[in-house]
């Protein structure tokens, strides 16, 4: 029987969700399968993937193929490098603890790396709140400067310019008098 390692679609329109399955490679995507080997969810940022490392590496073992989504899962989990790493020691290449050691030296720096990533979405969302912030706040205050303008008493500004206004023309009417009465 020709089995392969797929993914079974499940969750709702637009959100998917999937869970990763040994099947006979005849079966439909949704239909009967032989185990579940983890789930995949495609709709957190970074994909989260769980799977069960040593059920996975034990049919891959025995001849199961993945798919092209499968594969890249797998790759990204491990279990075909430790696969290769296995093939070397069959072959003489390494020992098992060397085997060993560069797949833990592989997983320390896979989870480096993925740590790094969650750290800069973290910190790249915190910079954008603070931006958005900061944005507000300028808003805020011109638009309590704005209305501080607006509701200023404006009869002292008139009071003060009125006095001055009526001494002018107090001036200048006797003068204007003076004048009509001398071309009179």
């Amino acid at each position: 029987m020709a089995t392969k390692i797929r993914l079974q679609r499940f969750g709702k329109k637009g959100k998917p969700f999937f869970h990763v399955v040994v099947a006979d490679s005849r079966s439909p995507r949704d239909g009967k399968f032989i185990e579940r080997l983890g789930s995949y969810n495609p709709n957190t940022n970074p994909a989260t993937i769980e799977i069960n490392f040593e059920k996975t590496l034990d049919w891959v073992n025995k001849g199961a193929e993945p798919t092209d989504t499968c594969r890249a899962i797998l790759s990204y989990k491990g279990v075909l490098y430790k696969k290769h790493l296995e093939g070397g020691v069959k072959k003489g290449a390494l020992t098992a603890e060397q085997a060993d050691a560069k797949f833990a030296e592989w997983l320390e720096a896979k989870d480096s790396k993925i740590e790094g990533k969650k750290d800069g979405l973290t910190k790249s969302k915190d910079d954008v709140k603070k931006a958005a912030l900061a944005a507000e706040a300028k808003k805020n205050a011109d638009r309590a400067a704005a209305l501080a303008i607006k509701n200023a008493p404006v009869e002292e500004v008139v009071e003060e310019e009125a006095p001055e206004a009526e001494a002018e023309a107090e001036t200048e009417a006797p003068a204007t008098e003076e004048n009509t009465e001398e071309q009179a």
